[in-house]
Order: structure tokens, then C-alpha cells, then sequence
């Protein structure tokens, strides 16, 4: 249990050397203290031994360590109301009424890894009940095409299509027209056994070049299932913080976020802002991640924030609830 003065001297170093990246020196908080240089570096010294505080070298101040951010977090931290222009950046999206379930999410996490220099990550799974709404496809020249699968609970799946030879634009709506009247309503486990069973024997009948076509079609939505969803955003912004300006580090960093089952592990079970620290991520022991479950219409999903020990934890939490309570609206 520490005393009050400890737990002052504690709050004081964590915050300042998460705005600065610098180690705190005992001379710098004297005056907040109103305590001589001596009396603050006993004190020091005391946080250092229960585990709380480190030296980074013989010579500097002190830095929390990852049980002294936990203390922190768990026992000083006080909740942050959101800043009114970080509000005022996100209510544009969120009153932008035009916009998809999957759009409101991931653009809103895009603007929080700009605002906050750390990695965004959206982690959508769709339920079981996810059933295909409608297909539509907007061609980019005479060979290619970006096909979209929008479901009834608003999630969307954008494929990129490659025609192997010029066809029509007739023939590329009725192949359309023709998926959508027998795929509607399908649940989106089944939509690659949908078209192979179902889709496949009709389509010779209407549609003149109808093998080229079925055959895009076919290996862009034939695995589409409830799998989950990951959308990364701002990757390079955690690599901006002094932490990660060894190569190695980088690289490592840089190689976990490629690699879907690491990055998979990060979606969250429990109910409300979740906390992990360091070693607690089971993702990087450099990193902190804060993340929050959300549900809409039977679909849940998972949204987290990446970024050094040394973040802004009242305002990442603060960022987090505001866009869940948004999207459970």
C-alpha cells in the first residue's frame, strides 16, 4: 500500500514521462511536491524497490515500469471526459448517416491512430445469422472489377475481380442480376457451396460469356464465411515513439502485425475497456494494447489501440468508450 506522497510522486512521473519520453530526475519534481531534491529521491528510491519505478541507466532519472503503469491504471488513474475536438473529429463520421456499419467503424478507428500516433485494429466477426443482402460491382476498366457483398446485419466484404478476357457490360449484369436472385437470404457460410450447386448450372443458360464470369465470381466469394475480419490502421504510427527506433524492434513490431493468428489473439472476451500491459498482451512485451468488445444486431466485434507502455491511457480509454457507446447506437 503506498502512502499518499508515494502515489502522488508515482502519478506525477508516469504522466510526465508519458508526454515527454524522458526520464524523470527528482530535481524536476520538487517544486509540485513542495519537497526537497533529497527527501524525493529517497521516495524514488523506495518506488524503485517495490517494483515500480526504473532506471534506464546509472546516471538517469526514473521511468514507470510495467507493474508501476499497472498500479497506475488500476489505483491513480482518474477517467478523462473525450476532448471536445476529438469529439467534434469523430461526430463527423458518426453523423455522416450514408455510411455502412463496417465504414462507421473503421473510419472512426482511423481517425483515433491519427490523433493518438498508435495502431488502430478492428477486429469484425460476423454472426452465424449473417445473411447476403445483396452483391453489387463497380467495373475499373474492361478486365477488372471491385465486387461487394453487403449482409443484412451491415457487414461488407470488398473483392477485387480479374476478368481473363474483355466481356460485356451486359453480360456482367445479368451475371450479377442472376447471383443476387438466387444468393439473397443465403447465410455466408454457404455461399461458395450456393454457387457452385445452384449458381453454376443456370448460368450457362443467360449469360453469353458465362464460364469467365462465374469463374471471378466464384474465387472472390467462395470463401466468405464468419471468419474473422481484421482491419489494421496507422501501422507506421506506433513506429514514430522513441521505444521503436532500434531496426530489430521495428522489424519484430512490423512482423506481428503481418501475422493474422498474432493479430487474431488480440480480440477481446470480456465486457467493457480491458487493459493490457507489456508481457499481459501476449502480443509484444513493448506494447500496450487497449481494447473493447462491441455487439450490434447479433454481430460482434472487437476494437483496440496499439501503442508503447508510454501512452496516454485516460484519453485511449475515453477515445474507446465514445466509439463503442457509437456503434451500439
Amino acid at each position: 500500500m503506498l502512502s499518499k506522497r508515494e502515489r502522488d510522486l508515482l502519478k506525477l512521473i508516469v504522466e510526465d514521462y508519458i508526454q515527454t519520453a524522458r526520464p524523470v530526475s527528482s530535481k524536476a519534481l520538487c517544486k509540485c511536491l513542495n519537497c526537497s531534491s533529497a527527501t524525493i529521491r529517497s521516495e524514488m528510491a523506495n518506488l524503485e524497490e517495490m517494483g515500480l519505478l526504473e532506471k534506464t541507466h546509472i546516471s538517469s532519472g526514473r521511468v514507470p515500469s510495467e507493474k508501476g503503469y499497472r498500479y497506475y491504471v488500476d489505483n491513480i488513474m482518474e477517467p478523462k471526459e473525450l476532448h471536445g475536438e476529438d469529439m467534434l473529429k469523430l461526430q463527423t463520421i458518426f453523423h455522416n448517416h450514408s455510411l455502412m456499419l463496417d465504414d462507421y467503424i473503421t473510419k472512426s478507428m482511423e481517425i483515433v491512430s491519427d490523433m493518438t500516433s498508435l495502431t488502430a485494429v478492428v477486429l469484425g466477426k460476423s454472426s452465424k445469422e449473417n445473411r447476403v443482402s445483396k452483391i453489387e460491382v463497380v467495373p475499373l476498366n474492361e478486365k477488372d472489377l471491385i465486387a461487394i457483398l453487403i449482409t443484412d446485419k451491415g457487414h461488407v466484404e470488398h473483392r477485387s475481380l480479374s476478368i481473363t478476357e474483355t466481356v460485356s457490360l451486359k453480360d456482367i449484369k445479368q451475371t450479377v442480376d442472376l447471383i443476387n436472385k438466387m444468393i439473397i437470404g443465403t447465410l455466408i457460410d454457404e455461399v461458395g457451396s450456393k454457387l457452385e450447386f445452384e449458381v453454376k448450372p443456370i448460368i450457362a443458360k443467360y449469360v453469353k460469356q458465362h464460364e469467365v464470369l462465374y469463374n471471378a465470381f466464384y474465387n472472390a466469394f467462395s470463401d466468405v464465411s464468419d471468419s474473422a475480419n481484421i482491419v489494421m490502421k496507422g501501422r507506421k504510427n506506433i513506429l514514430m515513439n522513441p521505444e521503436f527506433d532500434d531496426v530489430s524492434r521495428i522489424r519484430e513490431i512490423i512482423n506481428k502485425f503481418e501475422d493474422k493468428d498474432i493479430v487474431e489473439k488480440i480480440e477481446e472476451e470480456d465486457k467493457g475497456i480491458n487493459i493490457y500491459i507489456g508481457s499481459e498482451t501476449e502480443f509484444d512485451d513493448n506494447v500496450t494494447i487497449i481494447k473493447t468488445k462491441y455487439t450490434v444486431k447479433g454481430e460482434e466485434g472487437t476494437i483496440a489501440l496499439i501503442g508503447p507502455k508510454r501512452m496516454e491511457y485516460d484519453r485511449v480509454i475515453a477515445l474507446l468508450e465514445y466509439i463503442k457507446e457509437r456503434i451500439e447506437k
